[in-house]
């Protein structure tokens, strides 16, 4: 299989697999001198490790990052960091019914199709598990930002389940880690804790809407055509198991405006270009605007639900399917700090080229 890297400067490269005895993130081309541990880069993998309430999987993994290498004396040395977590509650056994069933909705079907083998035991690759090494090496890409561009933050949130969205009036960015669904509404926040533990009794799922800010990123990060910042973040997010949809600022709301409505007017601040809304999202002709870069993506059901489905086998032959083994009734919960480290990465690898080619801006305003 190949295909297993993103970036262009900042380049990360995820191995393993969900049943295997490690996975873990191969990055290349981060700056030397970022002062960096594995305790900073596990405080962001304890946000996405599992088992931590009911509402995600009960797989008990600690997510225990190890630096195999290119950090010296607490300091990144410009070689490659390798990052690994070792798997520790793989249950296999659990997967025995469906080694020759293709489960709907999941990938197992097309990976049998394209290979002509696939790792039955949790998907493989196609686990939901592999975005462990995405989250480290964000973890090491905030750090870098840290450098770069210190007035950088990154913040990850659901604004979506199922059909219930949350109220924007109710938006308090203190509530975000205050509640396990990583939402800014506290009343969402209880409706859904009630609505997910129902999902989750029945055996079913649900899907969910995670929206990204960037605030604090410059001007000028981008290029108009192929290495635009809105395609290297829809390509990004778009890439995480189960997402479905990616939006830049308004989306595809932006198709009900009329280009009067749409446009962000332009004013003149004391310290610089301000704007009177960010229906852009922060991004202008692929270049960021100095405005809050916002991104949402859609989060499908989690695939592997408790419900009986009809499917067939690879000799096929019709058959049904109920899926056993620990599983997220929403999976959009943990995806929240998978899209921040897909941020943290994208902003990253762009602030190492707009460097390499630009350095600082040139175009003057005033």
């Amino acid at each position: 299989m190949s295909m297993n890297s993103f970036g262009h400067l900042f380049r990360v490269t995820t191995w393993g697999e969900s049943h295997g005895p490690a996975l873990g993130a191969t990055v290349d081309g981060c700056p030397p001198g970022v002062e960096i541990d594995e305790a900073m880069i596990q405080h962001w993998l304890d946000k996405r490790k599992p088992g931590q309430n009911k509402f995600t999987t009960q797989r008990r993994e600690p997510d225990q990052v190890k630096i195999l290498s290119g950090v010296f004396e607490g300091q990144t040395t410009g070689t490659p960091v390798q990052l690994m977590i070792e798997n520790t509650d793989q249950r296999s056994k659990d997967y025995g019914d469906i080694m020759d069933k293709f489960r709907p909705g999941h990938a197992d079907i097309t990976y049998w199709q394209k290979y002509g083998i696939r790792d039955y035991r949790g998907g493989g690759r196609s686990s939901a598990r592999e975005t462990a090494s995405r989250v480290a090496a964000g973890g090491l890409a905030r750090e870098a930002i840290k450098q770069i561009a210190p007035n950088v933050q990154i913040t990850g949130y659901m604004v979506q389940m199922g059909p219930r969205r949350i109220d924007r009036s109710n938006f308090d960015w203190s509530q975000i880690e205050q509640n396990p669904f990583w939402t800014p509404d506290a009343t969402a926040a209880e409706d859904w804790a009630t609505y997910l533990d129902e999902l989750r009794k029945s055996g079913n799922s649900v899907g969910a809407v995670v929206e990204v800010v960037a605030r604090g990123v410059p001007a000028g990060l981008g290029a108009p055509i192929y290495a635009k910042l809105d395609t290297d973040l829809a390509a990004a997010m778009m890439s995480i198991n189960a997402v479905k949809g990616v939006e830049i600022g308004e989306g595809m709301a932006a198709a009900e405006l009329t280009g009067e409505a749409n446009a962000d007017e332009i004013f003149m601040g004391q310290d610089g270009p301000q704007y009177s809304s960010n229906h852009a999202g922060g991004i202008l002709g692929g270049i960021s605007t100095g405005q809050d870069i916002v991104v949402r993506f859609a989060v499908k059901p989690t695939s592997s639900i408790l419900t009986t489905r009809k499917t067939i086998t690879k000799s096929g032959e019709e058959t049904e399917i109920i899926t056993k083994g620990r599983h997220d009734p929403c999976v959009g919960i943990r995806a929240v700090p998978v899209g921040e480290a897909m941020m943290a990465c994208v902003i990253l690898d762009h602030l190492l080229l707009h460097r390499g080619q630009i350095g600082e801006n040139r175009g003057r305003i005033g």
